[in-house]
């Protein structure tokens, strides 16, 4: 069976990956944005984002817009690949199962 990503399988990290590779590379999305759209708490949008980020599959940059925080984030090429490879990981799986293996 193939190998899935252990970090990137985690449902809700699943979910932010998916998001970010929607992007154009080298594209950013605002965290406020990214927390409504995945409809999760700013807490656990965080956590998850410093798990990805720490593996290098998401950078994470803080500025501020006039006298605001921004904090924007971004899938990383290690991220594009690793979320490649897991995806072809899922696809095998079904494949397989579509046989009857």
């Amino acid at each position: 069976m193939p190998d899935l990503n252990p970090l990137i399988h985690q449902p809700t990290r699943l979910r932010i990956m998916a998001a970010l590779i929607g992007l154009n590379e080298g594209d950013k999305v605002d965290f406020g944005f990214l927390q409504d759209l995945l409809g999760l708490t700013a807490g656990n949008l965080s956590v998850h984002l410093q798990r990805l980020e720490a593996a290098g599959y998401v950078a994470v940059e803080k500025t501020f817009v006039g006298r605001r925080p921004k904090t924007w984030v971004w899938v990383t090429r290690k991220g594009r690949d690793e979320f490649a490879a897991h995806v072809g990981a899922l696809e095998r799986i079904i494949g397989e199962a579509g046989r009857g293996n």
